[in-house]
């Protein structure tokens, strides 16, 4: 078999929340580079395909429902060499009600509770059970899908912008302490990207309400915010993130690389 330039072909790969939007892209990426990737959603049943490619359900919330999810894969392959970090959620909500007309929009418990369990809880829980089983094959990768909000942090996201935030701090620490066993940890942060069916009416309702705005004045010119003038392709991050879990990328770990098309607060 002539192998490509990334050489995924031996590899195992998780992807969390990998059924919709930019995760199922990223999955998607990563087996057309020929590695094995196996979607852990908690929305698919399992042995259920999505494009060809294996799905177990999982509750990234859930510790004992990681750790079968993990086990069942290294039973199955042997060997787990990379766990994409990547579920997530956002619900847009302020500090509080600025405007004051609707205060279901103003951040309470439940859903800061949440967004943290997904968030941040998840991506320990899930990087916990998969650096078990690297340790024993003695090398591995874990990339954190982050965001250009963890960074710069964003109005009316600041749950998800300290949740990414987190992740970032994972990251960086987590290259640290497992280095020494060659184990590397990276970080992804997307800035603006194209649409996925993620994007929910009600969720463009709420984003526009915490900025103050109307919903069809949600900007789509980037001309001004990004150098490269468009939003994100959702194949360039998974490009990225094939990447990154290769051999080639050996010497990259403890950082969290923007793709933003050059935007920033400058």
């Amino acid at each position: 078999m002539v192998k490509s330039w990334l050489n995924l072909e031996e590899k195992v790969v998780i992807v969390t929340g990998g059924a919709n939007g930019i995760g199922n892209h990223i999955a998607e990426g990563i087996k057309n580079c020929g590695a094995k990737v196996i979607i852990c959603d908690l929305n698919v049943k399992n042995r259920q395909k999505i494009n060809n490619i294996e799905c177990i359900q999982c509750d990234v919330t859930k510790k004992d429902s990681v750790d079968t999810m993990v086990e069942t894969i290294y039973q199955k392959y042997g060997k787990i060499d990379a766990l994409v970090n990547n579920a997530g959620v956002n619900k847009p909500q302020l500090i509080v009600d600025i405007y004051e007309k609707n205060p279901i929009y103003e951040i309470d418990e439940k859903s800061f509770d949440f967004t943290f369990d997904v968030n941040v809880k998840g991506v320990l829980f899930c990087t916990q059970a998969v650096v078990k089983k690297q340790l024993k094959q003695g090398k591995g990768v874990i990339i954190n899908i982050s965001s250009e909000s963890g960074m710069e942090g964003s109005a009316g996201q600041s749950i998800y912008a300290a949740t990414k935030s987190a992740v970032n701090c994972f990251t960086r620490s987590w290259a640290k302490e497992l280095g020494i066993k060659n184990i590397r940890v990276v970080g992804v942060a997307p800035g603006i990207m194209e649409k996925t069916n993620m994007r929910t009416e009600k969720y463009n309702e709420a984003l526009a309400y915490t900025r103050g705005i109307k919903v069809d004045e949600i900007s789509t010119d980037y001309t001004k915010s990004i150098p490269l003038a468009r939003a994100g392709k959702l194949n360039e991050v998974a490009d990225l993130v094939s990447y990154l879990i290769s051999d080639r990328a050996d010497y990259i770990t403890g950082t969290t690389i923007n793709i933003t098309g050059g935007k920033s607060r400058g």
